[in-house]
């Protein structure tokens, strides 16, 4: 039916006003931004809240803040706060103020090397704790200075690995689960067919935790100025209230924050009647990295992969969904950043256990067109395993932190098997079929052996003729030699760099500054760090017109919100939740053995 003329112009008008809406909007938040940039005060402490998710990226979009939505503080927000810090001569100091982060050992050897950057300005660092544990003690020895409350406490027991496995719950419900593997050390369905350890992950488990523990006594010893027995002794007599800890010096004192900020008054030269200036790093984070000198010269394309690895697009987790590293997203990143003749390297971050085996292979692929234009650099963050370390084979050069967990170089397929939960139910099912393999992926039945064959061939594959070549030629290696620390063995980055899977200990802004120097970039001079692909605006966000991205995401948001509701060591369980429609469909999995917290 024909739009009468009177409904066209009420359209034509409709569009006008909420073009005029959406321009006043914008307007209004780039002149609130402008009017709202922080005066920070000459001599003043930088106040960094070390606490929460810490997802590894998250973009800043001030028009965002206009309705009333603040993002997340990341991770890597957090690492240019230090940077800006450094350089900016009205900071005096900085106190982080660490509160159970959410973030694992490799992110906090990370941290300790950005606060030891910022300490080489001859600026003070600060810690203090409400309490703290291995990892929050870990990161505060890094500072100049460590203080707790008096009625605070300090739980250094030492490490202990937790990892959970759901086999007896899925006998109780009459659910097998089945699966093939390449790879001795592959284990990653363990936890649906076993009770406990195999004798190899327990071998895996504990050769990490002896590296952790043995590197963070070293740590501890150094910073505090104590013998390696001595903190072994301490910690066996651990936990300690802050008295206890200033008696053993493992603290610098037992005070309330004010005190800590009188302490800061004296280092800084205040008088005795001053109030201590401080800056929120709310605050500062108008600050931009350009003001400071920083973040200018020749462009460096930064592209963050965080997540479970799975085919389509990435999702940030900006709606509250988790975050997934899609091969789409990915792909095209790559190649645009390759691409753009402005760029001049390439550094990849990877926060992965993997994932889906096709994804990471696509995503590999495009490095590889990549590294033919200009040098590409992976920066592992806490993890970079099995489909993770996949596609960081594909780099110039692999930078992680010694804690890092990376390598599990092997494959898996599996699935649950329903029939006797069916049974349970009572419910029944009959498949008509044609063709030999057509109830292949029937969920009440266990494979027959022609069938197992099918994907065992299936993981072989993309073990033998995939993985492992991969691995070999972008190491330099060869593939007996990979073959040998693979077989979905995890490393921590100390180990890998033995093993030549890793080539340098760093983060992220080391492998920014070895990027500079692949692309033959002055050493001295600075460069613009540019976010592949570019954050989405907020209010684009909000009237995106892609269904697909915004079913997903409402979806993930979904999702995410009844994981939140189990209790925390439950939600474990759904950890690879993103995967289960690949599983279901045979895909093959280059995902971390097991999914364990090292505490």
């Amino acid at each position: 039916m024909a739009m009468s003329k009177t409904a066209k112009v009420l359209l034509i008008v409709g569009g006008i006003v909420l073009a005029v809406f959406l321009v006043a909007i914008i307007g209004i938040a780039l002149l609130a931004e402008s009017f709202g940039k922080p005066n920070i005060a000459e001599n003043s402490v930088l106040v960094l809240k070390i606490s929460g998710d810490l997802p590894d990226f998250s973009a800043e979009d001030p028009t965002a803040r206009i309705f009333g939505i603040e993002p997340k503080t990341s991770f890597a927000g957090t690492l240019t706060q230090l940077r800006k810090a450094k350089v900016d001569t009205r900071i005096g100091g900085v106190l982080l103020d660490i509160n159970f982060p959410g973030i694992g050992w490799g992110k906090a050897d990370e941290l300790r090397d950005a606060i030891a950057e910022f300490k080489s300005s001859g600026k003070p660092v600060y810690a203090y704790m409400e309490m703290g544990s291995n990892k929050e003690y870990y990161i505060a020895t890094a500072a100049d200075k460590i203080y707790l409350p008096p009625t605070g406490d300090l739980y250094i027991y030492g490490f202990a690995a937790q990892s959970q496995f759901y086999k007896g719950s899925l006998d109780k419900l009459g659910v097998q689960w089945e699966d093939v593997h390449v790879g001795k050390f592959k284990s990653a369905n363990e936890s649906f067919t076993r009770t406990d350890h195999s004798p190899e992950a327990r071998e895996v488990v504990n050769a990490i935790l002896d590296d952790y523990y043995g590197r963070v006594i070293t740590a501890i010893a150094k910073d505090r100025k104590k013998s390696p027995e001595d903190v072994k002794a301490i910690i066996d007599n651990a936990p300690y209230n802050a008295v206890q800890a200033q008696q053993q010096n493992l603290i610098d004192g037992a005070k309330y924050r004010d005190e800590v900020y009188k302490e800061f008054k004296n280092a800084l030269g205040y008088k005795e009647s001053d109030e201590l200036r401080t800056t929120s790093a709310g605050s500062y984070k108008e600050v931009t990295p350009e003001s400071l000198g920083l973040n200018s010269g020749e462009r460096i394309a930064v592209i963050f992969a965080s997540g479970i690895i799975t085919t389509g697009k990435s999702s940030d987790g900006s709606f509250g969904g988790a975050q997934t590293i899609g091969s789409d997203t990915i792909v095209k990143a790559v190649k645009d950043a390759a691409d753009d003749s402005t760029i001049k390297a390439i550094v990849l971050r990877v926060d992965s256990g993997g994932g889906s085996a096709l994804a990471s292979d696509l995503m590999w692929h495009t490095l590889e067109y990549a590294k033919t234009k200009k040098p590409v650099v992976t920066s592992m963050g806490d993890v970079a395993a099995s489909g993770g370390y996949y596609i960081a084979a594909n780099s110039n050069k692999i930078v992680a932190e010694p804690s890092t967990v990376t390598g599990s170089i092997g494959v898996v397929l599996g699935r649950p098997v329903l029939g006797g939960f069916y049974d349970w139910l009572g419910i029944s099912n009959e498949y008509i079929t044609r063709g030999k393999n057509a109830g292949i992926f029937r969920e009440d039945k266990k494979w027959t052996d022609e069938e197992r064959e099918v994907f065992q061939r299936s993981a072989n594959f993309f073990y033998w003729d995939n993985f492992v070549p991969k691995v070999a030629q972008g190491r330099g290696r060869t593939v007996e030699q990979i073959h040998e620390v693979a077989q979905g063995r995890v490393w921590t980055g100390a180990q890998a760099k033995e093993k030549g899977l890793v080539d340098e200990f760093g983060g992220l802004n080391r492998a920014i500054e070895i990027a500079k120097e692949l692309a033959k970039l002055p050493a001295d001079k600075d460069v613009k760090r540019v976010v592949f692909p570019a954050p989405q605006p907020f209010l684009a966000s909000l009237f995106s017109n892609d269904e697909e991205a915004t079913v997903s995401a409402k979806e993930k948001a979904q999702q995410d919100a009844l994981v939140k509701a189990l209790p925390e060591d439950l939600r474990k369980v759904f950890f690879y939740a993103p995967l289960f429609e690949n599983l279901k469909r045979g895909e093959t999995m280059a995902v971390l053995p097991y999914q364990f917290e090292v505490k």
